[in-house]
C-alpha cells in the first residue's frame, strides 16, 4: 500500500489487493484518543470486532481504556465521554496493545478515516513504546467509497456514509471505540455489497485513488 500526501486537503491511496475479498477474515478496529492530532496526540480507546463470512461477528469484540501520558482535555472528555477518572487503573498502551495484536492475529484490518489518524497514530505509539507496529493489511472505508464513486466531491465522513446507505446506527453510542467499530463494520459491508453488485470479486486499488482529508476543527 502506497499513501501520497498531495495538499492539506488530499492523499492518493494505491497497491491495495484483496483478492476473493469475500472469503476473508476481517477486524475492524477505531482509536479515542486524547486529541484529533495523530502527531501528537495518545490512545485511550482501542475498540475492534471481527467480520467473517459477511456478518459483524458480536460475540468476538475487543474493548479496552487505556492509560495515555497525559489527561484528556475537558472538552474532548465531553466529546468522547471517556473522562480521565475512568482511566485510573486502566492498562498503559504497551499493555493493551498486546492484547490488541493478538485479536487481530489472521485478520485484513477495516478502518474509517483509518490512514489519516488511527494508523498513524498507532504507529506512533508502537515506536514511543518499542512495539512493532502491526503488519496486516489494511482498507480504509473512506478510500473504498472514493474508488466506487470519484464523481463525489465530498469529504467521506461516517455521517455520510449512513445516510448514503441509509444505515442504522440507533443502537450505537457514537465516538465510542467499541460501538463505531461496529458501525465501520455495517459501512464496510455494505460497500463490499456494492463492489459484488458490481461483479468485482477483488478488491483492488491498484492505480491511485483521490481521498479527501477530513479537516482539523478545534474542540471547545
Amino acid at each position: 500500500m502506497q499513501i501520497k500526501v498531495i495538499s492539506d486537503l488530499e492523499y492518493t491511496v494505491s497497491g491495495i489487493s484483496v483478492p476473493d475479498f469475500k472469503h476473508r477474515r476481517y477486524c475492524v478496529f477505531d482509536l479515542e484518543a486524547t486529541g484529533i492530532d495523530a502527531a501528537t496526540e495518545h490512545i485511550t480507546q482501542i475498540g475492534a470486532v471481527r467480520i467473517e463470512n459477511g456478518e459483524i461477528q458480536t460475540e468476538h469484540t475487543f474493548n479496552c481504556l487505556v492509560k495515555p501520558p497525559k489527561p484528556i482535555p475537558k472538552a474532548v472528555e465531553r466529546f468522547t465521554g471517556i473522562y480521565n477518572a475512568a482511566l485510573e487503573h486502566a492498562p498503559r498502551f504497551k499493555e493493551a496493545y498486546e492484547d490488541f495484536a493478538a485479536f487481530t492475529k489472521d485478520c485484513i484490518l477495516i478502518t474509517h478515516a483509518g490512514y489519516e489518524f488511527d494508523l498513524p497514530l498507532l504507529a506512533k505509539e508502537c515506536a514511543s513504546n518499542h512495539l512493532s507496529m502491526l503488519g496486516n493489511d489494511c482498507l480504509d472505508t473512506k478510500a473504498l467509497f472514493s474508488y466506487l464513486h470519484p464523481e463525489d466531491t465530498h469529504i467521506i465522513n461516517t455521517d455520510y456514509l449512513i445516510k448514503h446507505y441509509a444505515i442504522n446506527d440507533q443502537n450505537l453510542k457514537r465516538h465510542d471505540a467499541s460501538a463505531d467499530s461496529i458501525l465501520i463494520g455495517r459501512i464496510a459491508l455494505r460497500i463490499m455489497e456494492e463492489f459484488e453488485n458490481r461483479n468485482q470479486q477483488d478488491i483492488a486499488l491498484l492505480d491511485p485513488v483521490t481521498v479527501k482529508r477530513f479537516q482539523i476543527n478545534p474542540l471547545t
